[in-house]
This record gives structure tokens, C-alpha cells and sequence, in this order.
């Protein structure tokens, strides 16, 4: 590889090529190859408005327009467009507007607060944003107003009745011709930001041929005319490929506006949905709903679980629904390294989370990167054809990547002699709720802004519905004595996402620490534990 960040090895670029899976194309030429073969192809939205029909050859006219718009507003090949918006119609139009103009498309989780959005606006230097005016209980104009200055964020654009001065409504842009762009296979078109150990989010840049190889990865889940569901917002990388298989595939998609256990059961029987992805939040209250509700959801070929941490509890009783289930394993940066298939044996399904997809390479390594023996645990490192190229930060690079463009996952795993992937336990410290990534390190240096908090630390508390929830563990100040409440007025009034504030509050005297200082995350579980404060891992 020329670079941690560069092209495959020519060996697994061959190998593609082998398999039928190497696409030589941008975004956009996908985009108008698929819209043209199957222009009819379904889309539905379901959400507050009820439900939106459409078809691929009707997104793709509507994103042809569009990017005759965005052309006119002065956005060229190369600009970063980020929208915040919830799943809906404008989300799909938007990513066949920016592809065919060459941008790349930054879709943000769209219950960020002004903390996270101000961060990624000015990490990722967005020439536009569109964002709603209102969704449920978010006013996202009043999101935009708590802005700092973003001197390269030229356009702000709103879907919806109240545009303030200065922005501009998105059916009022101006008509537009788009000319004929050129977009080469390896130019950035996606941005998507992540949290892992760094306080702040991490940017991470995929290019059309990332995508493409991650795509038509997926061909073999199915039939071209299964229905799939998908119950993920758009800035995670699971909801971006629920609308990119629409786009690139043509598959018939059920996207939900937010998650809702009732009426996703209700659609996986009305559709007959063969394909699905979630975590044990979503398999558990679907399985619930359609209990309670009478309905009949055996109708996928598979259900892909993965996330965070799958109880094999749950898995069994899917079995007993009816329901096959099927751990995977992917991230932002990897979208899907690895899943068990539908005939794999129940004890596979059950402990581990599949053989590697076609063309991924996994390899398990010591703290030095070297490659350690069939059966034991080490760091996950992978690489592919999927594989992003590169952090927005390059100083993330130099500790991510091995030679030969080897990417260290950050979690801890093993091969069994049969090939299959299990995850064992992370060595990154993150919290991962209900499948986002939330970094313990930003949670403790907002807790440290709630008065009477000295030191905090911040680690996840299993949990069965969400996988984990977070736990504050501080020190306080002489005669301070902080309450959950009063942790979750300061989160709110900094403007962070509902996702990172804690749900629990233990005071110590003292936290156990490393000789250099720092707090041992795995003794202060292990110390809650014995002391019943927490439940044990």
C-alpha cells in the first residue's frame, strides 16, 4: 500500500475483481446506473407525517434538480454539505444531489446539540448545512443561533415555515443547470464523525470506492426485490447504507423517521421485510411489540445483530420466534467486517460474530502489531476494500494504521480454527448506548463543568435494552454534594446530545489509579461491583 491511507494491496484488489465486487465508479455513475435498471425500485418513509412513497427514478430526478441548486449557491466539486436532519424524503434526494456534484456529504446525528454540531462543522469545514426549523421537541434554529462564528460555513439552509434572516428556506433555492462533473472513484464523498477515546468527534472519510465495494458486499444478502428495514439515523454509518442500497442497488427500503417498535413490527408484516439491522434494542422491542400486538415478523431471511454487546440469550430466542438471527460486527470506519449467515450453526451464531465479509482481511495482533496465533485474543485489525482512507485529523492516522494499510479496530477479539470473529471486549474506552459510540473522556470533561464535581470518570453500566448506560463516578469538592438532577440541567443547558448524559451518579472518596495517575476503569468496575453498587460485567 502507498500510504496507511491509500489504495488495497494489489492482491486484494485482484481478488475483488475475482468475486464480480469492484466497481470502478463514482458515487454518482452508480447512482444514475442503478436509477436507470430499476427505476421503479420503492422507497417508504414512515414517521410524525405518516408515510411518504417514492420510487429511485423519482429521487434521482429530485436530486438532479437539487444539484443544479446547490451548483447556483456556488458549491462545487470537492465542498462539504452537511445536513442535520431526521430520516426522511430530503435525506435520500440529498445524497444523489451531493454525489452528482462531486461534494461530500456530511450527514450529522440529528439530536446533536450547538456542543457536537459546532465541533464537526468547523473539524469538517461545511460550506452548507441544512437542518430542519423544528422536529418534536428540538428547535434547531435556536441550535443555530448558539453557534459560534464558522467563517467557512457560507450556507445555512432550512426545511420548513420559519427561515430567520440570513438563512434560506431549501424549496426556495434557486433553479440551477448542472454541468457535467467528472468524479474520480477514490475523491471523498462521505464524512461521517464518530466518538472513540478522543474527547472530541473523530471525522471519518470514505470515497465512492469504499462505499461501492461495501454495497456491493451486501448483493449477497438477498434477492434484488426483498424488502429491507431500516430503523438507524442517517449520520451512522448502518442508516447512511439503508439509504445508499436504495440508491445503488435498488433495493425496496422501509426507513423510519425514529424508532418505533409498534409500527416496525406492524411494517416488517404489511412488507414482508426479509432484511434487517439493530442492536439487542431493536431485536428485543420488535420481538416485544409483535408479541403484544399479534404480528407475524418471521419473515427474515436474517436479522443482523450487532452494535455492542449481544447477550447469546437473545439470539436463542429469537430462534425460538422463528426469527434468524445473525451477529455481525463492522464500525464507521469498517462498515461490516464480519457476520454469521443464516446456515451457520447455532453455537456460531450464538458466541461469535461471523466469518470476515469477501475481500476483508482480519488479523489479531499484539500491542506491537504482531500477528498472534489462531485462538488468541488480541487487537482486531483489519483491511478491505471497504476500509475508509483516513481520519480528518492526520494525527489519528499515525496510530490507527499498521503497515500495509492494516486498520487497529481499537477492540479485542479472536479467530477460531474455522475462521469465524469473536469480540471479546474493547480496548478503546468508549460507551456504547443503544449502538452510538460516546466517549467517556468527553462525558468526564463535561461533568467537570457541573459545580461541586472535582474528577470524574465515566464508565458504561450493562444494560439489557441499550447494551449500556452511562454511569458518572466522582470526587467532589469539600461539602458539595451534585445530584443527578443537577448533572442533567448542566448537560442540558451546554447544549449536549440526550445520548451523553449520565444516567446515574456515584460519589467516592477516592478512585483507584495507574503508579503514572491515571484511573483504572476496570478496578472501579470491579470495586462497584463487589460492593453491589453496580451490576457485574
Amino acid at each position: 500500500m502507498d500510504g496507511a491511507a491509500g489504495r488495497m494491496p494489489a492482491q486484494l484488489e485482484t481478488e475483488w475483481r475475482r468475486l464480480g465486487l469492484w466497481q470502478d465508479l463514482s458515487l454518482a455513475a452508480a447512482m444514475a446506473r442503478a436509477a436507470a435498471e430499476r427505476p421503479q425500485a420503492p422507497l417508504h418513509f414512515f414517521g410524525s407525517g405518516g408515510e411518504r412513497r417514492t420510487t429511485l427514478g423519482e429521487v434521482h430526478a429530485r436530486g438532479q434538480a437539487l444539484a443544479g441548486s446547490f451548483h447556483a449557491l456556488g458549491l462545487r466539486p470537492g465542498d462539504v454539505i452537511a445536513m442535520q436532519l431526521p430520516n426522511g424524503l430530503e435525506n435520500a434526494v440529498l445524497f444523489q444531489a451531493a454525489a452528482m456534484l462531486g461534494c461530500t456529504l456530511l450527514p450529522i446525528v440529528h439530536i446533536y446539540g450547538p456542543h457536537e454540531l459546532a465541533h464537526i462543522l468547523a473539524d469538517s469545514g461545511a460550506k452548507a448545512l441544512i437542518v430542519p426549523d423544528r422536529w418534536k421537541t428540538i428547535d434547531y434554529l435556536d441550535r443555530l443561533a448558539r453557534l459560534p462564528d464558522l467563517p467557512a460555513l457560507r450556507h445555512r439552509i432550512v426545511m420548513g415555515q420559519t427561515v430567520p434572516p440570513g438563512m434560506i428556506a431549501l424549496d426556495a433555492l434557486p433553479a440551477g443547470e448542472l454541468p457535467e462533473i467528472t468524479v474520480e472513484p477514490d475523491a471523498l464523498a462521505l464524512l461521517l464523525y464518530t466518538s472513540g477515546t478522543t474527547a472530541a468527534p473523530k471525522g471519518v472519510r470514505h470515497t465512492s470506492r469504499s462505499l461501492l465495494a461495501e454495497l456491493n458486499a451486501q448483493r449477497r444478502d438477498g434477492p434484488a426485490d426483498d424488502y429491507g428495514l431500516s430503523p438507524w439515523p442517517s449520520g451512522h454509518i448502518a442508516g447512511t447504507l439503508g439509504v445508499m442500497g436504495h440508491a445503488l442497488l435498488g433495493r425496496p427500503m422501509v426507513i423510519l423517521e425514529a424508532w418505533d417498535a409498534a409500527l416496525a413490527a406492524e411494517l416488517v408484516e404489511r412488507f414482508r421485510v426479509r432484511q434487517m439491522s439493530g442492536t439487542p434494542f431493536h431485536l428485543s422491542g420488535l420481538m416485544d411489540a409483535a408479541a403484544r400486538d399479534g404480528r407475524d415478523i418471521t419473515s427474515f431471511a436474517q436479522f443482523l445483530i450487532g452494535a455492542t454487546t449481544v447477550p447469546p440469550a437473545l439470539v436463542a430466542a429469537s430462534e425460538a420466534a422463528g426469527i434468524r438471527c445473525c451477529r455481525c460486527y463492522g464500525s464507521t470506519e469498517m462498515p461490516t467486517v464480519s457476520q454469521c449467515e443464516p446456515d451457520d450453526p447455532l453455537d456460531k451464531r450464538l458466541t461469535t460474530d461471523g466469518r470476515p465479509n469477501p475481500g476483508v482481511e482480519v488479523r489479531i495482533v499484539d500491542d506491537a502489531g504482531a500477528e498472534l496465533p489462531v485462538g488468541s485474543e488480541g487487537e482486531v485489525a483489519v483491511r478491505g476494500a471497504e476500509r475508509f482512507v483516513g481520519y480528518t485529523d492526520p494525527a489519528l492516522n499515525a496510530a490507527s494504521f499498521l503497515p500495509g494499510g492494516w486498520f487497529l479496530t481499537g477492540d479485542i477479539g479472536k479467530l477460531d480454527t474455522e475462521g469465524f470473529l469473536a469480540i471479546t471486549d474493547r480496548k478503546k474506552d468508549i460507551i456504547i448506548r443503544g449502538g452510538e459510540n460516546i466517549s467517556s473522556r468527553e462525558v468526564e470533561e463535561l461533568l467537570l463543568q457541573v459545580p461541586g464535581i472535582r474528577e470524574a470518570a465515566a464508565i458504561g453500566l450493562p444494560d439489557p435494552r441499550l447494551g449500556e448506560r452511562i454511569c458518572a463516578v466522582v470526587l467532589t469538592a469539600e461539602g458539595a454534594s451534585p445530584t443527578i438532577e443537577s448533572v442533567d440541567a448542566v448537560f442540558r443547558d451546554l447544549g449536549v446530545a440526550r445520548q451523553k448524559t449520565p444516567e446515574a451518579l456515584i460519589v467516592l472518596d477516592e478512585l483507584p489509579r495507574t503508579p503514572s495517575g491515571k484511573v483504572q476503569k476496570a478496578e472501579l468496575r470491579r470495586i462497584l461491583a463487589e460492593q453491589g453498587r453496580i451490576p457485574p460485567r
